[in-house]
């Protein structure tokens, strides 16, 4: 298998509806902030849950003036995708970024952030930023083992929906 990284045009614009699938949520995240760093400690939950985001409806045409979509083709099957906009301060923002489940654990995450660094280099980013939530635990380690760091943490991203006991981790790539 050979996969490849290439940004998404108007030729191969249909790669912008790949499918979310289901993630299993095995664990929390627990940043912590001495003022200086952060750190973190994991909580495993005790019965594992599935989730699935909803499909999003990506046009290409609104995308592409704000977005750079990077997908990862496996010959013509687009297995990956990574969405990052444009941001006004200096860090680029990764938007969505999902892979197909039968390619997850294959470093094709990595190939897209790796892509998407080169491209924002040349923009004149200093880095890449995310967020993930923190029952996410796959995510969150997914993030830091790809170098990003914790950068914040947001606490009233979900106050008043059905989503309320989550919190919104940040996470920062830096390109230095």
């Amino acid at each position: 298998m050979s996969i490849t990284v290439k940004v998404i045009t108007k030729a191969n614009e249909e790669a912008l509806h790949l499918k979310n699938e289901p993630f299993d949520l095995f664990g929390r995240m627990i940043p912590k902030y001495d003022g200086e760093e952060w750190t973190y400690e994991v909580e495993k939950f005790k019965t594992i849950e599935t989730m699935c985001f909803p499909d999003e409806a990506y046009h290409f045409d609104e995308m592409s003036q704000d977005s750079i979509c990077l997908g990862a083709f496996d010959g013509d099957k687009c297995v990956g995708l990574g969405i990052f906009k444009e941001a006004f301060f200096k860090y680029m923002y990764l938007y969505d970024l999902k892979i197909n489940q039968a390619y997850r654990g294959q470093q094709i995450g990595e190939k897209l952030i790796k892509e998407a660094q080169k491209i924002a280099q040349k923009k004149n980013y200093i880095g890449i930023y995310t967020q993930a939530q923190d029952n996410n635990l796959g995510a969150c380690l997914f993030y830091l083992k790809t170098g990003f760091k914790i950068g914040g943490l947001d606490t009233n991203v979900y106050k008043g929906t059905p989503q309320e006991n989550k919190k919104d981790i940040l996470f920062y790539l830096d390109f230095n």
